[in-house]
């Protein structure tokens, strides 16, 4: 009786097909061609990233989140949706766009460049659905560039990560809030904030 091909030979996994990894020179190139023109991107780990598409529930607490980084900073120190610059060893394959950012100097007095590292006294993430991207290829960028402190705001979960001491590439320090939890930034010692603030009512 013949034996079943199948029970002889392996059947080889799917083919993955290559992958294009983009460096920022070449991303540069395309978006002054105007390719990019009705989508707006990050550049992550040499990927091409859409920061388009976001639910209702992201947009609220994102608006919320902005609100209070307002009022606790000053209008002239809070920055959305802008690109920063990372570790120097990441840069060529690396240009994030954080949901929001903090500045340790008025956002005009950038008038060409992207801000470095150490212009950044807070990052803040808004997940829904890139908790996990958040929580580790993100923070992990983030950690490399020495960023002092990255929030996370989980929407689904109504929770907060705030990661802090950046030291060998990794947060030292990674501690979750609930949402009637408050905490302050360090550059906002005074400044108390709940991660309820910034959650669409549940």
């Amino acid at each position: 009786m013949p034996t079943p091909l199948t029970a002889t030979l392996a059947i080889p996994p799917p083919a993955v097909p290559p992958r294009k990894r983009w460096t920022r020179c070449e991303c540069a190139g395309l978006a002054a061609s105007g390719l990019f023109e009705k989508e707006r991107l990050e550049l992550v780990d040499g990927e091409l990233i859409s920061k388009m598409g976001k639910n209702r529930p992201h947009v609220n607490s994102w608006k919320l989140m902005l609100i209070w980084l307002l009022e606790a900073f000053g209008r002239q120190f809070v920055d959305a949706e802008a690109p920063i610059d990372v570790a120097s060893s990441d840069n060529e394959l690396n240009e994030p766009v954080p949901d929001l950012m903090v500045l340790r100097q008025e956002t005009a007095s950038f008038t060409s460049g992207n801000p470095q590292p150490q212009d950044i006294s807070l990052l803040v993430e808004i997940a829904d659905r890139s908790l996990n991207f958040d929580r580790t290829v993100k923070a992990a960028l983030y950690a490399r560039a020495g960023i002092i402190e990255y929030w996370v705001l989980d929407v689904n979960g109504r929770r907060l990560f705030c990661h802090r001491d950046p030291d060998a590439g990794r947060y030292q320090s990674v501690v979750v809030y609930g949402e009637q939890e408050s905490l302050a930034p360090l550059a906002a010692p005074d400044k108390e904030f709940r991660p309820a603030q910034a959650l669409p009512v549940a």
